[in-house]
């Protein structure tokens, strides 16, 4: 295995180019890195699935993109740029301009996006008129189009409710039609569906996938369901204690994982267990221990405790390689493809 090159990606600029992203914390014991050199790049009309552990770094990784890291938190370093403009260090008015126009994020919490003392109607309408030159009446026809869209029932009325007239899953699906009302060039998805029932889910996943493959819209889509990520996305980055330590193709790092923890979590998986064999009712493999806290990681690879291919080498700062299958992994000792995880890497020549 060789160091990952540059990317070239065909002498074309992609839609976003994450470089080096880092955001930390002050705290009284010092500061506490929660997105550590983090970098990717996003088509147009791609779908990316950002996947990991809870507390791994996901939905940081997102408020950072869009500069709504709040104090004591702030972005540290590194470069986003949308259509080849960098976006670190524009000002406010410039955020406010992109922010619901261009580029769009959907929370996990609907109420982060809703106004409770404001009808449904107010809110869309003023979402448009906010960026586009268009009468009210047109205004008012694009969101119930997009109510209707995202699979909301008697999207009329609905228009007239306040959010505490809906349920939880009515006031979820009504701040997704909000982040879709403007066509924006880039969605930030922060697990929007988990508050949803399965027909639903289904088709508001259709609904996203729709609408990057005709508008061209880039997907980011963050999620700790890698079932949701087998049929949703088109490449995958695995995130693990504020830094992605695996990404490629969604077939190639969900078929052939090249990193223990990846390979970990697919264990863990009913689904991509079964898939390899594994039988009904015996118990699933589980990765052992937990995720450690961003204040106090091991040094080197920040896995290494819980892998069982550890040894000496992993108390170092792991490289990023590249696999004969084209993905990037952070580590020293990756998998090739079909190995065991408990296989020792020494047995297996996994050393790059």
């Amino acid at each position: 295995m060789t160091p990952i090159p540059p990317s070239t990606a065909g002498g074309t600029e992609p839609l976003l180019r994450v470089e080096h992203l880092s955001t930390r914390f002050r705290s009284r014991g010092g500061e506490v890195t929660a997105v550590d050199d983090v970098g990717f790049e996003l088509a147009a009309g791609e779908v990316l699935g950002l996947v990991g552990e809870s507390g791994c770094g996901k939905s940081m990784t997102g408020y950072s993109l869009i500069d709504l890291v709040d104090p004591p938190g702030y972005v540290a370093g590194g470069s986003v740029r949308l259509h080849g403009r960098e976006l670190r260090g524009l000002p406010p008015k410039a955020w406010r301009a992109l922010r619901g126009d261009r580029i769009a994020m959907i929370f996990q919490d609907p109420m982060l996006t809703l106004n409770p003392v404001l009808r449904i109607d107010t809110q869309m309408v003023e979402t448009v008129l906010a960026h586009r030159r268009v009468g009210r009446a047109e205004a008012l026809a694009r969101a119930l189009d997009a109510l209707e869209r995202v699979g909301i029932p008697a999207a009329t009325e609905r228009l007239r409710s306040y959010p505490h007239q809906l349920s939880g899953g009515m006031r979820q699906r009504v701040a997704i039609a909000i982040a879709l009302l403007n066509q924006p060039d880039l969605i930030i998805a922060d697990e929007p569906t988990t508050a949803l029932d399965v027909t639903i889910q289904a088709q508001i996943l259709y609904e996203m996938q729709t609408l990057c493959r005709e508008a061209g819209t880039g997907l980011i889509w963050i999620t700790h369901d890698l079932s949701v990520v087998a049929g949703l996305a088109d490449r995958v980055c695995v995130m693990y204690a504020g830094r992605i330590v695996e990404q490629g193709s969604t077939a190639q790092v969900l078929e052939r994982p090249a990193h223990p923890y990846t390979r970990g979590l697919l264990d863990a998986t009913p689904a991509a267990a079964l898939a390899r064999g594994h039988r009904r009712g015996e118990p699933l493999r589980q990765i052992p221990g937990s995720a450690p806290p961003l204040s106090a990681l091991p040094v080197g690879c920040a896995f290494h405790p819980r892998c069982p291919r550890a040894d000496e080498r992993c108390m170092q700062t792991p490289p990023r390689v590249a696999t004969a299958a084209g993905q990037e992994v952070l580590c020293w000792h990756p998998l090739p493809p079909g190995a065991s995880l408990t296989a020792p890497a020494a047995d297996i020549g996994a050393r790059p």
